[in-house]
């Protein structure tokens, strides 16, 4: 990732392989507070494929993209739940985690909804807090 300027827009059906590619390198590199096995216990291999693209297809997605392509995603159900929320390794530290949720809050008020809700992994809970 050698440009920071990172950009944000709707997740489209083509994005499905690259967003579980995300969500693998960035569940399985860089720190983390879960051993190199409960990484591997967690997502043995990227997401792909029909049941895959169904599960985004149900929600609201946010990519985070620079010049080279996607670095993190974001998504909320219908029923206001934050489902999954992956930034690469490159891109952490930079506010991209910040500007996705701000986003999809924004996306929920405008849908109406008045709670967000989600399950966050060690990982995520410092971001949520």
């Amino acid at each position: 990732m050698t440009d920071l300027t990172v950009t944000l827009r709707p997740g489209r059906p083509e994005d499905a392989d690259a967003l579980g590619a995300v969500m693998f390198t960035a569940i399985r590199s860089g720190h983390s507070p879960y051993s190199d096995a409960q990484r591997a216990a967690w997502l043995p291999t990227p997401n792909s494929g029909d049941a895959w693209r169904a599960r985004l297809g149900g929600q609201d997605v946010i990519v985070a993209e620079d010049k080279a392509g996607p670095v993190g995603f974001m998504t909320l159900s219908p029923a206001g739940y934050i489902d999954l929320a992956y930034i690469l390794p490159p891109a952490r530290g930079r506010g991209v985690f910040d500007r996705m949720l701000h986003r999809i809050e924004a996306d929920a008020k405008t849908a109406g909804l008045r709670r967000i809700t989600t399950h966050a992994s060690l990982m995520a809970e410092p971001a949520f807090s």
